[in-house]
């Protein structure tokens, strides 16, 4: 490791807390699908900030608009309206097919919102008993780090030292609607899931799930409800994941490439008789629906419409599957994805080959210890596709 690199991460680690594991890279610089070390290497980025940059690094638009109201006004809090809220929720509903929509911050901040709304939905419409509401998780989910929302993980490594759990929660198989039906009671207010897992490894569901999901939920009467943060806007193919099933889910919540990965942004958008539960003291967010986040979420949601980076990334994606599944290497176990949401399964623990691909200019990052998922911005051209490939294969076929 190098004098300036080492001196930086000194740094981090001297002065911050350990609860995280990066590959031992420095970035100072990012332009579209490439970001740069403090000694000037170039890297493909194929982890895009887990889904938060479809947009690709400092795309000039959302930049340009973001210098523009930084200018002029960056936060009145929900004292107050300002003039790009309304327009960015409008834009939200509109894409969403929901009635309306709340914005906060982070993605775990959606998800808190999303599971508020879910109960608050449970005792006031469906009239379940106070403070008995119940919500249907998935085994290997990734929805956040608050600490509900580690309460039911399944990740010894999320939850552990954090207890006690939150109660109202219910683990069921991932992919199974049987095991959904099963779960349901009285008492079930919602199913909260991720139509793909990435964190899990990039597992995806059986097809016909997503829609059984919905018959299930809608004969049951709960609310079905898409954690589509890292997912949706375009990632796997689609505006969002569950259009692949023609589903429509009751809540769906958003978040990273919301915001082109300039500003933390996020949103729950549904229908009417559940938004408006949240009335004046039930929620809110200081920074949630800033101008200053507005503005630049108004840009980000225009470029991947105009871009049309939904549909990029469905042709993108399946080249880049067609090329990985040429690899004759003995270290893949099975390559599965959809869009650029892809993930490479293999053999051997993924972290040494992922640091591996950073020497020969690949940043990707190991999940679930033997997975790697290559996700780059939706932006990337087919020709950086080849390049990067061919990186790729150098570093897996010399195993």
């Amino acid at each position: 490791m190098d004098r300036i690199t080492k001196r930086f991460i000194s740094l981090d680690r001297r002065y911050g807390a350990p609860n995280y594991h990066p590959l031992p890279i420095v970035l100072k610089k990012g332009k579209g699908p490439y970001v740069w070390d403090v000694n000037g290497k170039r890297y493909f980025d194929m982890l895009s900030a887990y889904s938060a940059l479809n947009q690709g690094h400092n795309h000039p638009k959302i930049v340009a608009a973001a210098k523009s109201q930084i200018s002029r006004l960056s936060l009145t809090s929900r004292a107050f309206h300002n003039t790009l809220m309304g327009p960015l929720l409008k834009e939200i509903c509109r894409l969403t097919r929901q009635d309306k929509a709340i914005l906060m911050n982070s993605g775990a901040e959606a998800v808190e919102t999303a599971i508020k709304s879910m109960r608050i939905w449970g005792y006031q419409v469906k009239g379940i008993a106070q403070d008995q509401a119940e919500i249907i998780v998935c085994r290997n989910n990734f929805h956040g780090r608050t600490t509900t929302i580690v309460g039911f993980s399944s990740d010894p490594a999320s939850y552990s030292g954090f207890g006690p759990k939150t109660p109202g929660f219910v683990e069921i198989e991932y992919g199974s609607a049987e095991a959904l039906e099963s779960a349901i009671t009285p008492n079930t207010c919602g199913f909260l899931f991720e139509p793909i897992q990435g964190e899990a490894g990039v597992l995806i569901p059986p097809q016909g799930y997503l829609k059984k999901v919905r018959e299930i939920c809608t004969r049951k009467n709960i609310l079905m409800c898409a954690d589509e943060i890292q997912t949706g806007l375009g990632r796997t193919g689609k505006l969002f994941c569950c259009d692949h099933e023609g589903v429509f889910p009751d809540l769906i919540i958003l978040g990273k490439a919301l915001s082109g990965g300039l500003y933390p942004i996020s949103a729950v958008a549904a229908q009417r008789e559940v938004m408006d539960l949240l009335t004046a003291g039930k929620h809110g967010s200081t920074f949630g629906g800033n101008p200053l986040a507005s503005a630049i979420g108004l840009s980000a949601l225009q470029v991947i419409v105009q871009e049309k980076l939904s549909q990029k990334a469905a042709l993108s994606g399946e080249y880049f599957k067609t090329l990985l599944k040429t690899l004759k290497s003995d270290l893949i176990q099975e390559i599965r994805g959809k869009g650029l949401l892809i993930g490479v399964e293999l053999k051997i623990p993924a972290r040494p080959v992922c640091e591996s691909l950073a020497q020969n200019g690949i940043l990707a990052k190991e999940t679930h210890e033997r997975t790697i998922r290559f996700a780059p911005p939706l932006i990337i051209t087919k020709s950086q596709i080849e390049e990067s490939f061919e990186l790729i294969a150098k570093t897996l076929l010399r195993y």
